[in-house]
């Protein structure tokens, strides 16, 4: 491993020294408007040039505005950019200044938004249409294929709105048992669809989803709606503190879909042309749907990425700082495109631990709860005699009370999961936080797993703890303790008794 470490620094740095200094490539990014998601693609494309020793960028927002947007991209012209990256405020109102771009020899990428001019070298961004479409799909089966449902659409006249409403109506048109009421006008601010909602006439109580063609148009939907039954689903799903996925894990919104922003692919596409390297001209990033049962695991890769990305842009600070004392800013940029390959590949490793060590926890509490702690036939309650029913409400009640057990035995393993490492954590707890008594819980854990909860807070612990051994550098006491024993030696003796080894031999070494 040190070897490997050694060689990931020392061939790079071999390659830089070997590379001559060329051209500064100036760089103009044109964004339509300033948001959150604009500030986290805009510090991904300057995060992306400390990979490069030839690039500069200059960043203009047009406010929303499309006056604006020509000015600044004539001017960037004017000033004798490189290439021109841009996203248009509307489909049609910067093609003019765009195409004259593309007339006088500079290559442009257009992302996140269309033009309707064939005058771009390359466009990057996701597949509207389809995010709009399969968040149809998703609300159609929250529904079961009935109900009635409100769309906030974007800004008029933009690119992802229009494709998101195309994608979202195909969708809806194969359950004709869900009505669109309405589709109502915002600009993707969350003002913009409280405006849109007072103002609509129609009836909103009895509206069962809210689709907001961003995350904050369909929190200002939830924030205006009365009704407490609505939900709400929305488009973009950011990390950071009061952003989609969080919303999603609040449970203010029921899904949100990752709108990616993926500044470095941008970057990286713009020095291909610049140096004409082979490069696709549609180029679609990939996404993915956000739900409760993800959104925690997202946050916490986030959280790691966001803290790599600290320590690369702190560590650019430092050797900036002391090589411009040194005059020698070629050398800066090649020590500071070593550090971040490094630090970029160490947080790849530590992402895929975290995820392998959910998946282990998750597969665990599995074990606990769906395999039978003894052979003993497990007591039923009794049932009351009910008339007969026909074979398919039996179906449908089957599958009402498998869902509800699994939501049930879900939530348990949520609490258990967030609480095992207090010493303290009883039956009488849970039975508290699942609103039911405390025989109560003992016959339904019992029913479904075979188990008793207290057996289920041990096992966990133990399985728990058998993962941390595994994926972790922790000794034994400290294992003890963050799960919940009180003793190194009852763990050391409770973990031979289940696991038949002693928990050093699973120390990571």
């Amino acid at each position: 491993m040190r070897k490997f470490c050694l060689y990931l620094i020392v061939l790079p740095m071999f390659m830089l020294s070997c590379s001559g200094r060329g051209k500064t490539y100036r760089i103009g990014v044109s964004q339509c408007s300033e948001d959150i998601w604009r500030d986290k693609l805009n510090q991904e494309l300057v995060t992306g040039t400390y990979f490069y020793d030839d690039v500069e960028l200059s960043f203009a927002s047009a406010d929303d505005s499309d006056e604006l947007q020509t000015k600044q991209i004539n001017r960037f012209v004017e000033d004798g950019i490189d290439l021109l990256i841009v996203a248009p405020n509307q489909l049609t109102t910067a093609s003019t200044a765009i195409a004259n771009a593309f007339d006088k020899g500079i290559p442009v990428i257009v992302f996140d938004r269309k033009t309707d001019s064939e005058k771009y070298t390359a466009y990057i961004g996701a597949d509207n249409y389809e995010m709009g479409r399969l968040m149809g799909e998703f609300i159609a089966a929250q529904l079961g294929g009935r109900g009635r449902v409100l769309e906030i659409m974007g800004l008029r006249g933009s690119s992802p709105a229009i494709e998101r409403h195309n994608g979202f109506v195909k969708a809806l048109a194969g359950h004709p048992g869900i009505e669109l009421v309405a589709s109502l006008q915002g600009d993707w601010t969350e003002e913009s669809a409280v405006r849109a909602v007072r103002e609509w006439q129609g009836d909103l109580a009895h509206i069962d989803y809210v689709f907001g063609q961003n995350d904050r148009m369909a929190v200002g939907a939830s924030k205006t709606i009365a009704d407490k039954t609505t939900r709400y689903c929305g488009i973009d799903g950011l990390p950071g503190t009061g952003n989609g996925i969080e919303c999603v894990r609040d449970s203010i919104l029921e899904a949100s879909y990752i709108y990616p922003t993926h500044g470095d692919q941008v970057l990286s596409l713009a020095m291909q042309i610049l140096k004409g390297q082979p490069y696709e001209r549609e180029n679609m990033l990939k996404s993915a749907l956000v739900t409760r049962e993800n959104a925690n695991v997202l946050l916490l890769q986030n959280e790691e990425l966001v803290r790599q990305t600290k320590n690369i842009d702190q560590l650019h600070t430092l050797a900036d700082n002391y090589l411009q004392q040194l005059n020698s800013q070629r050398l800066a940029t090649m020590l500071l495109a070593v550090i971040a390959f490094v630090v970029t590949a160490s947080g790849m490793i530590i992402v895929s631990g975290m995820r392998r060590r959910h998946r282990l926890e998750r597969q665990a509490f599995s074990m606990v709860v769906n395999v039978p702690a003894s052979d003993e036939p497990v007591e039923q309650a009794p049932v009351p005699e009910q008339p007969p029913v026909t074979a398919a409400t039996q179906k449908e009640q089957a599958i009402i009370e498998a869902g509800a057990d699994a939501r049930f035995l879900e939530r348990l393993r949520t609490l258990v999961q967030e609480q095992m490492g207090d010493s303290d954590l009883s039956v009488e707890t849970l039975a508290a936080q699942m609103n039911v008594s405390r025989v109560q819980l003992y016959r339904k854990v019992k029913t479904l797993t075979g188990r008793t909860p207290v057996d289920i807070i041990r096992l966990s612990r133990l399985n728990r703890s058998k993962v941390l051994l595994e994926t972790t550098g922790k000794n034994v006491s400290q294992i003890a303790y963050e799960v919940g024993f009180t003793s190194p030696s009852y763990f050391t003796k409770c973990f031979k008794d289940e696991f038949g080894i002693s928990p050093t031999a699973l120390l990571r070494t």
